[in-house]
C-alpha cells in the first residue's frame, strides 16, 4: 500500500511539473520599415515561462542583447531610443486564452497582459499560434508596436530613417521545466 501511494504521489507530481514550460530556444525580431532605410534587429536571450495549466506566460527581453546589421545601429538603438541603462529589459506578463493542451496541431491564440517597453506598461491583446511538437511547444506572434505608445522618441532629424511603428516577431521554443 505504501508504494502504491509513493507511486500515485510521484506521478502527480511529475503531471503537476511537466505543466510548466520553459523556453529552450528564443528568437524576438523587431522590423522598422522607414522610407530611407529598413532597421531589423534579432535577440536570441529572451527567457519565458509558460504554465499550461493556467495559460499564464511572462516573458523578459535583455535589450543589449539585440543584435544589428551595423554597430552604430546597436549603439543609437541602446543609448538614444530605447535607453536600455534605464530601463534594461521590457517584460510581458498575463495569459494565453484558446490554448487547449489536448488538441494535437497548431492552435490560434490571443495573449492578453501588460506589456512594458522603455518603463512604460500598456495593456495589450497579442494574436499568435501555439503547436505541440516532440513534447516541446512553439509559439509564434507578429505584432506592431507603436513607438510613441511607450514614450520612445525618434528625433525630427530622424524620422524619415525609423518608422512610427515597428513590427516585433516572437518565435519561442518551449520545453518542459
Amino acid at each position: 500500500m505504501k508504494s502504491l501511494t509513493l507511486i500515485i504521489v510521484s506521478l502527480s507530481i511529475h503531471f503537476v511539473h511537466a505543466q510548466k514550460f520553459t523556453t529552450e530556444k528564443s528568437l524576438i525580431v523587431f522590423y522598422s520599415d522607414a522610407s530611407i532605410e529598413d532597421i531589423k534587429a534579432e535577440n536570441h536571450q529572451s527567457m519565458s515561462i509558460f504554465d499550461t495549466s493556467t495559460g499564464q506566460i511572462a516573458f523578459s527581453i535583455p535589450i543589449k542583447e539585440f543584435q544589428f546589421e551595423k554597430s552604430l545601429m546597436k549603439e543609437h538603438f541602446n543609448e538614444k531610443y530605447l535607453e536600455s541603462e534605464k530601463y534594461p529589459k521590457s517584460t510581458f506578463q498575463g495569459r494565453v486564452e484558446g490554448y487547449q493542451s489536448t488538441l494535437k496541431g497548431q492552435q490560434p491564440v490571443t495573449a492578453i497582459g501588460k506589456l512594458t517597453i522603455h518603463g512604460v506598461t500598456r495593456d495589450v491583446e497579442i494574436s499568435g499560434t501555439l503547436e505541440w511538437r516532440d513534447n516541446k511547444i512553439v509559439a509564434n506572434s507578429s505584432f506592431k508596436v507603436r513607438l510613441e505608445d511607450y514614450k520612445i522618441k525618434v528625433p525630427q532629424l530622424l524620422w524619415q530613417n525609423i518608422a512610427e511603428e515597428v513590427e516585433v516577431t516572437i518565435d519561442f521554443t518551449y520545453k518542459p521545466l
